[in-house]
């Protein structure tokens, strides 16, 4: 929209802008620009208004997006037209996606493009390669401490590598999603050794302070990330002589986001990635981008508003690509990193549905789905052009931030059901045959979070111990039944690397004295080809997980319905084992698929004429997934220990 105040500083900047920038072909930058420019000019005011270099800043800021653009290869300009006019591609049921360590997965970035054969094999066509950034050994924190944001971790390859790889991927309709860490830094990058040797203007890139003072204000309200390894949100530098954030760990520096010099220099890094051929950037650590003292420091409003003007920017210079947020926050906060007081997203357009993660392996662990259903009727809608990533496991913990109110409204107490979960996960309860270890323990207040891979956390590493034909056999159903649940909720699903044929618990971390002391390492682990090549083999759990998958994701990416347009129905039923949910077509409501999730360890029935329209159904029901009729006793359907069925009517 035009705004006067707003485009008079537009004019002022392109008058005053750079030769080497207005001799360049910018028509699709300047069309983008004077759209955005209200927006872009409004949130940096909000921001930054009041610094007496507002206007020098707002210069650097469209100079820098300027010259990004010029970068930017024509092929990935022409992929940046066509999706603004196919703007719903990423909501689509076609996409299925694969989260993995490049180290683990393949070892190199090489490595990596020669297997990708294997994600076309298994049907996914969406590839998460967690950070590959240059990091100090040792403190890495898994890749998320980074020392530079353009030089490439050498242990898996270079910067052309990841040129190859993009290009590879995008031959074979693969996308590619990479991470920018924007809330902190290595305490050995740039930025912070040059605070270190008392440069002011780099000492205003993080929080730093000669006394305790402000840092004691700061901890009166700010909770502990990492309680266990890393207590309270400071750290004394000795070489600077000053108390510097660090939220995470101490070898990680808080960015300070007040100074408009280091949005302007992050931005420039996200536009760089884009850059380098990255479909979808994923921001890590966004709930924590503004501090404020009296707060938790988390979800503030300001980081919200830092997100919409890196949206606004990244939409002038590279609008093909989109954001993940990375926010591991209650379902009420999480909505807000679409956009709010919005229609459509205008933050990032992907949010990790952590919430359906925990509510999922709460019903794992109490083999009913009365939390499920209680949490996901109060999971608030999402925007349009926004969608879920539903996954099961990941890099990290899970956690169990569940709301009190909906474990109360399921006649649990909250802390004796959370301590219940820790227990049966970690083993400890008497009928669990789950094997995950405890993360960061909370000495004060008893909370855990818990490590540990998929199959191992359902109980197979457990079953292939004992020989068990029976206990194997309801590991690979469980985690069958889990995907099929994040393969049809509405979102983009997220497979994580390793669990598509088993991988149970790596314990070599414990023999490295850089990562014995994180228990996350045991879920990290470097796939054993060998084992992977037995998914050729009929009769072997790597074949009967692999080759189930490969169908279901298959099935998926034929089913209409399963694509995200806040187009499912949650449905309470009187059993509360099961989980069931309807997916249709916003303009052909006729077309209609029936998910229901069995969590318990014996069958249980559903009688249809419970479900309204599905028990009047004209024609019979096939399970689409199996390709054949689900069983059926007088209008009640059957389901087995540990199944689900995708049901529609024949046609």
């Amino acid at each position: 929209m035009y705004e006067q105040i707003s485009h008079t500083l537009l004019n002022d900047i392109l008058n005053r802008i750079k030769p080497e920038i207005s001799q360049q072909d910018l028509r699709h930058f300047y069309t983008r620009l004077g759209a955005n420019f209200y927006g872009i000019h409004s949130l940096f005011e909000r921001l930054y208004g009041k610094r007496d270099d507002f206007a020098q800043q707002a210069q650097h800021l469209v100079e820098t997006m300027a010259q990004q653009y010029i970068r930017r290869p024509e092929k990935l300009r022409q992929l940046d037209l066509a999706r603004e006019k196919d703007y719903n591609w990423f909501l689509s049921q076609q996409l299925v996606g694969m989260a993995l360590y490049c180290k683990g997965f393949a070892g190199t970035l090489q490595g990596l493009q020669e297997r990708l054969h294997y994600f076309q094999e298994l049907g996914i066509n969406l590839v998460h390669v967690m950070p590959i950034l240059r990091c100090p050994e040792g403190s890495s924190d898994g890749g998320y401490a980074v020392s530079d944001f353009r030089e490439i971790n050498p242990e898996v390859g270079t910067l052309e590598d990841v040129q190859a790889l993009s290009a590879e991927m995008k031959k074979r309709d693969i996308l590619l999603v990479l991470d920018v860490v924007v809330n902190h830094t290595s305490n050995k990058h740039y930025w912070a050794t040059r605070a270190k040797a008392g440069e002011k203007k780099y000492q205003e890139y993080y929080y730093t302070f000669k006394t305790r003072n402000i840092p004691d204000m700061f901890e009166q309200s700010m909770p502990e990330v990492f309680p266990e390894t890393a207590p309270g949100n400071f750290t004394w530098d000795e070489e600077m002589g000053r108390w510097v954030m660090t939220v995470f760990n101490d070898y990680q520096w808080d960015l300070n986001y007040s100074n408009p010099a280091v949005f302007i220099d992050m931005l420039n890094v996200v536009l760089f990635w884009a850059n380098q051929g990255a479909d979808i950037l994923r921001l890590d650590a966004v709930a924590f981008l503004w501090k404020k003292i009296g707060s938790t420091c988390q979800n503030e409003r300001e980081a919200h508003l830092l997100l919409q003007l890196m949206k606004d920017c990244c939409q002038v210079t590279a609008p093909g690509v989109v954001f993940i947020a990375e926010a591991i926050v209650g379902p009420v906060e999480m909505v807000k990193y679409f956009g709010e007081d919005a229609v459509i997203a205008k933050e990032c357009e992907i949010a990790y549905n952590a919430t359906y993660m925990a509510l999922l392996w709460d019903a794992v662990a109490t083999k009913n789905a009365r939390l499920l259903n209680q949490g996901i009727k109060n999971l608030p809608v999402k925007l349009e052009r926004a969608t879920w990533l539903n996954y099961i496991r990941c890099h990290d913990d899970i956690g169990l931030g569940f709301d009190d109110r909906d474990i109360l409204q399921c006649n649990y107490e909250p802390a004796r059901h959370r301590k219940f979960l820790i227990d049966y996960f970690t083993g400890k309860f008497d009928d669990s045959h789950a094997r995950g270890l405890p993360f960061g323990e909370n000495a004060k207040t008893g909370d855990a979070r818990i490590s540990g891979s998929l199959a191992s956390l359902v109980g197979l590493e457990y079953a292939l111990e004992i020989e068990d034909d029976n206990a194997i056999r309801d590991a690979i159903k469980l985690i069958l039944l889990l995907h099929s649940m994040i393969m049809s909720f509405g979102g983009l699903p997220l497979l994580y690397y390793g669990d598509e044929i088993g991988t149970l618990n790596d314990d070599s971390y414990r023999d490295d004295p850089y990562k014995k002391g994180d228990t996350r390492w045991v879920h990290r682990p470097s796939i054993d080809w060998e084992k992977a090549e037995r998914r050729q083999t009929p009769g072997t759990v790597e074949y009967e997980i692999f080759t189930a998958l490969k169908r279901m994701i298959a099935v998926r990416k034929e089913i209409g319905v399963f694509a995200d347009f806040n187009n499912r129905e949650l449905i309470e039923v009187e059993n509360p084992h099961l989980f069931v949910f309807g997916r249709y077509q916003l303009q052909k409501v006729q077309k209609e698929v029936l998910v229901v999730g069995n969590f318990s360890n014996k069958p249980q029935h559903l009688n249809l004429e419970d479900l309204g329209s599905w028990g009047t159904k004209d024609r019979p029901l096939v399970d689409i997934y199996r390709g054949e009729s689900p069983d059926l006793f007088k209008n009640s359907l059957v389901i087995p220990a540990f199944e689900f069925y995708w049901l529609c009517e024949t046609v």
